[in-house]
């Protein structure tokens, strides 16, 4: 039977189903739960428009009512968003599932998330290179809060991508599994928070550590990209990649990691054919690996 919180006239059948959470006494998902008693998540099939998040009561319980969809939870788990609604989805008590369905669902979205792991480890690189390289550029600019700021951010990326390659999924509160498990993301966190070193100092440790890891970490997180690249004889225009289906959740860092790539002589490049400018014709790019 519907529980009387579902919304019958808005969604209708295009309802998987409903996930309850409970707000658990050592405080954890505050960021989502609020000061609510439950969080009920209502999964909808791909509907078009999405009702509001609701907040209502049932008896003395208060609870905060969240829709999401099945491409909501496939896009969070390739692009690391919303690890604590993801979370609640994944631990949550299924509490609503007339059809079966949300079971199915649920199995179906924990087993895409091992066949993205690629997806997510490329992505994580290289969002960790881009605030790496801000970082870099702020620091030769001498303005060193902005720098470390970028530092924190690039160390949260490299965190996650440990974690994943451990196969572990990340949580919102990431550096209390990168505690547990020590790892070199972490103890430069440790250091850039606890040196009495100058800030000029930590950051400077900070971005010989970041090329460090871009450099050893650089191939085993692009097998992806280096697998389309090897998939042809012919090399591979930037336009054509980002055509690519594999590749369209990681369409907009995929430049930068690219010419990172040929700065490290991982990936090759050539010139072949004629691109298009609005300033004329040149000589297109053309990729290899």
């Amino acid at each position: 039977m519907k529980p009387l919180f579902m919304n019958e006239e808005m969604i209708g059948q295009h309802t998987f189903g409903a996930v309850g959470f409970r707000h658990s006494a050592n405080g954890n998902h505050d960021a989502i739960m609020l000061d609510f008693d439950f969080l009920i998540l209502i999964v909808c099939k791909n509907i078009e428009e999405k009702p509001e998040p609701e907040h209502a009561r049932i008896g003395l319980f208060d609870y905060q009512l969240i829709y999401v969809t099945s491409n909501d939870l496939e896009r969070w788990v390739i692009t690391g968003e919303n690890a604590e609604l993801l979370s609640c989805f994944f631990q949550g008590e299924i509490i609503w599932d007339e059809r079966e369905e949300l079971e199915q669902l649920r199995g179906k979205i924990i087993d895409f998330e091992l066949t993205v792991r690629e997806k997510r480890k490329f992505k994580e690189f290289a969002r960790f290179l881009k605030f790496y390289n801000e970082a870099k550029a702020l620091n030769q600019k001498g303005h060193f809060f902005d720098a470390y700021a970028a530092v924190v951010r690039g160390l949260q990326h490299l965190g996650r991508l440990e974690l994943l390659e451990r196969n572990i999924r990340a949580e919102e509160q990431i550096w209390e599994q990168l505690h547990a498990l020590n790892t070199p993301s972490y103890k430069l966190y440790a250091e850039m928070s606890c040196s009495t070193e100058t800030l000029e100092q930590r950051l400077q440790l900070a971005l010989l550590a970041f090329e460090f890891s871009a450099t050893s970490k650089m191939t085993d997180s692009c097998v992806m990209l280096l697998r389309i690249l090897r998939s042809r004889k012919e090399p591979w225009s930037l336009q054509e990649l980002m055509h690519k289906a594999e590749l369209q959740e990681v369409r907009e860092e995929l430049p930068m990691v690219l010419r990172k790539l040929v700065y490290r002589s991982v990936v090759k490049q050539t010139t072949n054919g004629k691109v298009r400018e609005v300033t004329g014709h040149g000589q297109g790019i053309l990729y290899w690996a």
